[in-house]
């Protein structure tokens, strides 16, 4: 059954999530990062390119060639997340439950203290609660 993480408390959402990657990266963990609007998923491109001098995170996009041998991968297409090779770890960047996310091993929420990501979060906590997937949580308090 998949592993579900809410990392909460988050006072930048995008930040949050450039810094766990960055984290899954040191680990060699490879992602699939799911972030359904452009905007999003552009903003955490330019964030992993530029996040540290010293520290690039490897990623590509999903209709890029390189995405079978790029650790962490972003895709914005709703219909093509089931089918994506990668089934280790999705990181949720949408408002909604990520389609086909119980073949993946762990399922990452990083949700903001912002009422537009922390409502619908809300929602997907319960989703998967009354399910029975077994929730654990994680306060970033201030930290990010």
């Amino acid at each position: 059954m998949t592993e579900i993480f809410f990392y909460h408390g988050a006072r930048d959402r995008l930040q949050a999530a450039a810094n766990w990657l960055f984290n899954s990266w040191e680990q060699r963990q490879p992602v699939l990062v799911y972030a359904p609007n452009d905007d999003v998923g552009n903003q955490l491109d330019r964030i992993l390119w530029t996040q540290a001098p010293t520290g690039f995170v490897p990623h590509c996009r999903a209709a890029s060639p390189l995405a079978s041998e790029t650790p962490i991968v972003i895709t914005n297409d709703f219909f093509a997340l089931p089918s994506l090779p990668q089934d280790e770890r999705l990181l949720n960047l949408a408002d909604e439950v990520p389609p086909g996310f119980a073949r993946f091993q762990t399922l990452i929420e990083i949700v903001s203290n912002e009422d537009s990501v922390r409502i619908p979060a809300r929602e997907r906590f319960k989703f998967y609660r009354e399910r029975g997937y077994q929730l654990q949580g994680k306060d970033l308090g201030s930290t990010v």
